[in-house]
């Protein structure tokens, strides 16, 4: 294959990759659902309130977010060294990289699910304020029913993204297959080992993406 020999490849450390990316992933996109849906539910109602304090919140957080989101992930990961060992220990490995990741991400996620609420027809809002809902009511029992298909397509959005940025986090020690193609592919010129971690990333996006248009289209009122 073009001088490529895959024959000494050491498919034990490519499992192990395989296992360290999932573990980020799946972490990482846990505490990032757990943080962005309330910040998202927040910057939509916030959004829309009459109230001038209120709007002055919203300003803030739209701030906040914004910033947060603007910030290169790789000099994230740097930036939070010092917070991300107080809260985990380590600074680097599979551990030392969650952190970042659900800091980067979770602010991204969350200006998702207020656009995905924002497309919620106001008349189902009306309707079910019009009938003495509460505020509470209203979210659990309009907006995040009316606003699946959108929530589940920026949940599919945003793991991709996790995907990259773990990818992203093996330039400064985070481990995964990011972490096997940088100290295999360009520091040892090793390119089968870079061009099996491409590989398996390609695989993985495209499985998240299936699954997550899936669950769009179930949740899709025809």
């Amino acid at each position: 294959m073009g001088g490529l020999d895959f024959s000494l490849i050491d498919w034990k450390e490519i499992a192990t990759a395989i296992l360290d990316t999932l573990k980020m992933l799946g972490a990482s996109a846990i505490f990032t659902f757990i943080l962005g849906l309330p910040l998202g539910i927040i910057l939509y109602l916030a959004s829309r309130s009459s109230s001038r304090r209120v709007n002055s919140v919203y300003v803030v957080l739209s701030f906040v977010v914004n910033i947060l989101r603007s910030v290169p992930f790789i000099i994230l990961i740097v930036a939070m060294i010092p917070i991300t060992r107080e809260i985990v220990g380590v600074s680097f490995g599979v551990l030392g990289t969650i952190p970042p990741l659900v800091v980067g991400a979770a602010p991204f996620f969350a200006r998702l699910v207020e656009t995905s609420l924002s497309e919620v027809d106001r008349g189902v809002i009306e309707a079910a304020e019009g009938m003495g809902a509460s505020t509470q009511q209203i979210i659990l029992r309009v907006l995040l029913p009316e606003a699946r298909p959108g929530l589940f397509a920026a949940m599919t959005i945003t793991i991709i993204t996790l995907v990259s940025y773990t990818a992203m986090s093996g330039q400064v020690g985070g481990g995964g297959l990011g972490d096997l193609a940088i100290r295999y592919g360009y520091f040892r010129y090793e390119k089968e080992v870079m061009i099996i971690a491409v590989v398996l990333i390609v695989i993985l996006v495209q499985f998240l993406q299936m699954a997550g248009d899936r669950l769009v289209r179930h949740f899709t009122r025809k």
